[in-house]
């Protein structure tokens, strides 16, 4: 919810802070500005690499509790941005805190339960992300379109209010518990360092490069989702408030797509491995994104239409990242587990920030938003080539 509700307030946010930031607000402003924040939270989350080796070291619960508040006090902050800069700093430091969320969140889940249960956990875990923009898109279309973007970044301090439950009911895996007992002098970035010692060197890198080519085409197609709905909507004749609305709707539909996608995750992983699962989500990113940014976006009288009905399939490519959550954990054992997921989470975002503001400086240039997202659907065949490189852990236990 937190890391959506920018996406969907960033115009009427950026047309008040501009002028503020002595900026004039016109539509490439919008463009470069906006890609630059987007940005610079990819940076804050590529900067949570560090939480990994926290959870690995001190605890999956206690890097999980710290990460949610730190993302909840600086969501909550951007209420209180005088300026574009002052809530640059805002999303940098929310980015940081969700990338660790995210870290703390997985490897719990992946150590607590049973095997037959993890893949389809990873799943649910995954939907959870996409239940919160459902949250985020219903809270501004009937709380924001009417009271303002500042009280949509007060909603997101709502997360720290569950720190207190997750302390006190939520206990530390039993199986993180055991192997820190046996590991005696060991450092936290003992257990960075040894994702890029020989047995576990290609398979590194290698993830970080299948975590960059989903997040370069997700964030390109899902955060832009919103102005791109609001440019159509604005061009079919919808006024401000309307079409602040459609864009809060097709953002439902969007992350309606992707939890769908996230349940499939286990079936098709259990069916094709979980290469093929991933083969599966880039072919239909790379189709999607292409079409609905590259053809209906441009599309005559029936744009809104079919550019919406593709949302819906990129949404459910965009469920990629249940993958990752069950494919990196069987491939690390338990004390470098939580750095092997947050650095492929987190390298990949600093390239995918640089890609953002490319993809920003392309609708600068080219006065709209369809051409440069659907140009990155390319990075999708990219992966489609490299997967065969990867280790494949279907029908492999959890290392110890």
């Amino acid at each position: 919810m937190d890391s959506f509700i920018y996406a969907l307030v960033l115009v009427p946010a950026l047309r008040e802070l501009l002028p503020a930031s002595g900026i004039k607000p016109d539509a490439a402003s919008l463009g470069v500005y906006g890609s630059l924040l987007f940005s610079v939270f990819l940076v804050g989350w590529g900067c949570a690499f560090l939480w990994g080796p926290v959870a690995d070291r001190f605890g999956r619960v206690r890097a999980l509790t710290l990460a949610i508040l730190c993302y909840s006090v600086f969501t909550f902050l951007g209420c209180m941005a005088a300026n574009v800069w002052e809530l640059g700093i805002f999303r940098l430091l929310a980015g940081f805190g969700t990338g660790g969320e995210f870290t703390g969140a997985a490897i719990f889940v992946a150590e607590e339960l049973p095997e037959d249960l993890r893949v389809r956990a990873a799943g649910f875990l995954n939907s959870g992300y996409y239940a919160g923009t459902i949250i985020a898109a219903l809270a501004n279309y009937l709380i924001g379109a009417k009271y303002g973007w500042r009280v949509m970044f007060i909603l997101g301090g709502v997360p720290a209010l569950f720190i207190g439950i997750i302390r006190q009911f939520v206990d530390e895996p039993e199986r993180w518990k055991k192997r820190v007992a046996t590991l005696g002098h060991w450092k936290a970035f003992d257990s960075l360092r040894m994702l890029f010692a020989p047995e576990y060197f290609r398979r590194t890198c290698l993830n970080c490069l299948f975590l960059l080519i989903s997040m370069v085409g997700l964030w390109a197609g899902s955060v832009y989702a919103p102005g791109a709905v609001t440019e159509v909507s604005t061009r079919m004749g919808y006024g401000a408030a309307a079409a602040s609305r459609i864009a809060s709707l097709a953002t439902i539909l969007l992350a309606s797509g992707t939890i769908a996608g996230c349940l499939l995750m286990a079936p098709l992983a259990g069916r094709f491995g979980r290469r093929g699962a991933l083969a599966v989500y880039f072919v239909l990113m790379a189709v999607a994104v292409a079409g609905g940014f590259g053809l209906a976006f441009y599309l005559p009288k029936i744009a809104l239409g079919a550019f919406i009905a593709c949302l819906l399939f990129v949404g459910i490519g965009g469920a990629s990242f249940a993958v990752y959550l069950t494919w990196i954990p069987e491939q690390y054992r338990t004390e470098c587990r939580g750095s092997a997921l947050s650095l492929a989470m987190s390298v990949g975002r600093f390239v995918a920030a640089a890609a953002t503001s490319l993809v920003g400086a392309g609708v600068a240039h080219y006065k709209t938003i369809g051409i440069p997202v659907a140009m990155t659907s390319v990075v999708f065949i990219l992966g489609l080539f490299l997967l065969p490189l990867a280790i494949e852990t279907r029908g492999k236990p959890l290392p110890e």
